[in-house]
């Protein structure tokens, strides 16, 4: 036999309204988050060098730099990828680059 009931009172919110707003938010929804799509950290899989998704991480060669992991399949393709000559715009710039200078659209 079961005894559970099921509730009859009436729901809170009703999203059957067409124009319903809502009306009480949260304190942390009240502002525009900085960190919107900004995770601390990221851990990339994907070999750069080969394009290769490596499934079990555990073992392989890895590289991290700043808030990012990258993992590699061998030793040999990690290595390659340090080896790989830096091309940055900052490199060729005819002044030293600041902080405020990535600040376009």
């Amino acid at each position: 036999m079961n005894t559970s009931s099921i509730s009859r009172t009436e729901p809170a919110v009703k999203f059957e309204y067409l124009n319903w707003v809502a009306t009480d938010p949260l304190p942390r929804d009240q502002g525009q988050s900085h960190r919107l799509h900004e995770p601390d950290h990221r851990i990339n899989t994907i070999d750069p060098m080969s394009g290769d998704d490596i499934a079990d991480v555990a073992g392989h060669p890895s590289l991290e730099d700043g808030s990012l992991t990258v993992y590699f399949e061998t030793e040999a393709s990690r290595q390659a990828y340090l080896d790989m000559p830096v091309d940055h715009p900052n490199l060729h710039l005819p002044y030293p680059a600041a902080d405020e200078d990535d600040r376009g659209g």
